[in-house]
Order: structure tokens, then C-alpha cells, then sequence
């Protein structure tokens, strides 16, 4: 992606390199996997993750001293906020053309652990977005993960196809659809329930893929191949696959790796964002 001497966006906060005690937060190893099954890439955004992680604040985890960002930390950081930027720049547009306005979210980039208003995470949480403070929390060393345990190709647009989608979170948060979606949960049982949250992540993907379809003058050859080695790489049935073994179909909360790249690619083919109703389609033809 082509994105040296751009505009950055102002709205990201870097608390990378940060120093802080011994802290009671969301733990690792085999909790940790079970977090990231809850709430990578989101979740049904915090609300979701919140009761999860509250859960495991018992165990201690011992911080790092305070320390200068590497040079890559600091570039990585740049295009982090540059890519944040991009997204400003497209919904602001989008919302404009619709006759609406949108409100910018924030970005925090933390290591370790982070306290937000839907409760203490972990980076094993993976990047996700919490609507109590509208903000998006990512810890970077988790694209090293994704690369390493989970098997999505390098490169730095899967960093922007995962912004991208926790933006369109956001957006589904201005447009009232989160609230919605917890609502109608609160009347489901629990497969029920999975299945609207399903709808709600396809559909963050399918925003993901409109953000890029009226991006595309800084795409380079490349680039959407690798969204779409990470949209596969964190598919339900991908992840189910690789923890234990076998798919469970009826505790999927995402979507499948093919569910995650159609969705996306119909939101990059189309850029209208009237064609992304996830909760129109029959839930067998998502």
C-alpha cells in the first residue's frame, strides 16, 4: 500500500513502550486462545468480550519497564495512523454523499494489556473495537501471530484490512446497528445469537471492503490478495480447525474463511454500501 508522506490521522493514540506495574488483567496461553476465539477482530464488538475478560482478571501478568519504540515500531505506528486516516477520509465522504455525517473513532495502540470502557483486555484479545468509548484498541505484535500461528501472508494491508473492518464496527455503531443486533440477542438463545453476531462481523467486512474499494488509488498489486490471506486465516471454521480440531458450526461468531472473503470482495467490487444487508440474506446463503 502505498502510503509514505500522507496525511495521518490525529485520532491515534500510541501507548506502545509504556511502562506499568504488575497488573490484575485478562491472561494468556489456553485463556488467552479462548479469548481470541470470543473477540478477534472485535467481536459482537466490547460487549461481548467484556464479560470474558472481566472473568479472567485474577491472573497477574508482570509488565515491561518503559522503553524507546523501535525504528520499525515507529514506521509501523506511522502506517497505522495513516491508514486510519484513509478510513476518516472515505466514511467521511460516504456519510457526506448520504446526507449524514460521521463521527471519527479513536485508535489506541497498546502492548501487553489496555483498560477500555468495555472492560480490561489483553493482547490476546486481538484488535477489537469497543463501543462504550468508540474507540479501537490494537496490540501490533498480534499481526506477527496472525503471520506465524494462523497462517495469513505478510504484508502491510492485512494490518489495513483489519483497521478497516474494526472501523466498520464503528460505523455500525453510528448507524444504530449494534444496538439492534444486542437487542434481538437479548430474546435468542445462544445459537440464535451466534448467528446475528455472524451477520454483524460479515457485514464489518463487507464495510472493510468498501473502505478499500474508495482506497483504491493507494492500493498496490498485492494488496487484497493479502486481506484475503487474513479474512481466511480467522474464519470461524479456520480457527475451529486449527484449536481442536474439528468445526462447530452452531458456536461460530464470524463467519467462515469463505463467508469473511465474499463479503469482503462484494464490499471492494461494489463500494455501494446499500449492498452489504448481512441481515437481509437467508443465514445459509451469507
Amino acid at each position: 500500500m502505498k502510503w509514505e508522506g500522507r496525511r495521518q490521522s490525529t485520532n491515534v493514540e500510541d501507548r506502545r513502550g509504556m511502562g506499568k506495574g504488575t497488573k490484575a488483567i485478562a491472561g494468556g496461553g489456553i485463556i488467552g486462545i479462548i479469548v481470541l476465539l470470543i473477540s478477534i477482530f472485535g467481536g459482537e464488538t466490547g460487549q461481548q468480550i467484556a464479560p470474558v475478560l472481566q472473568e479472567l482478571q485474577n491472573t497477574q501478568v508482570e509488565q515491561s519497564a518503559e522503553r524507546t519504540l523501535t525504528p520499525e515500531e515507529v514506521e509501523t505506528g506511522q502506517f497505522v495512523a495513516t491508514v486510519f486516516g484513509d478510513t476518516e477520509d472515505v466514511w467521511h465522504k460516504i456519510f457526506r454523499e448520504n446526507g449524514s455525517t460521521y463521527i471519527e473513532p479513536k485508535m489506541i495502540l497498546f502492548t501487553g494489556q489496555v483498560a477500555t470502557a468495555c472492560g480490561n483486555a489483553s493482547s490476546a484479545a486481538g484488535p477489537f473495537y469497543c463501543p462504550a468509548d468508540q474507540k479501537v484498541y490494537m496490540d501490533l505484535d498480534f499481526f506477527n501471530e496472525l503471520k506465524s500461528r494462523f497462517g495469513a501472508q505478510g504484508g502491510d494491508f492485512a494490518i489495513a484490512y483489519v483497521i478497516a473492518h474494526e472501523v466498520g464496527h464503528h460505523v455500525q455503531t453510528i448507524l444504530g446497528t449494534s444496538a439492534q443486533v444486542r437487542q434481538q440477542q437479548q430474546q435468542m438463545n445462544q445459537t440464535a445469537a451466534n448467528q446475528l453476531t455472524v451477520r454483524q462481523e460479515l457485514q464489518a467486512d463487507f464495510y472493510a471492503g468498501v473502505w478499500a474499494h474508495h482506497n483504491q488509488q493507494y492500493l498496490e498489486e498485492g494488496d487484497i490478495e493479502e486481506a484475503l490471506s487474513a479474512a481466511h486465516a480467522v474464519g470461524d471454521d479456520a480457527i475451529q480447525k486449527r484449536v481442536q480440531g474439528h468445526v462447530v458450526p452452531d458456536a461460530f461468531t464470524h463467519g467462515t474463511s469463505e463467508q469473511r472473503k465474499r463479503w469482503f470482495m462484494l464490499g471492494y467490487k461494489t463500494g455501494d454500501i446499500t449492498r452489504g444487508n448481512t441481515f437481509s440474506v437467508r443465514y445459509e446463503n451469507l
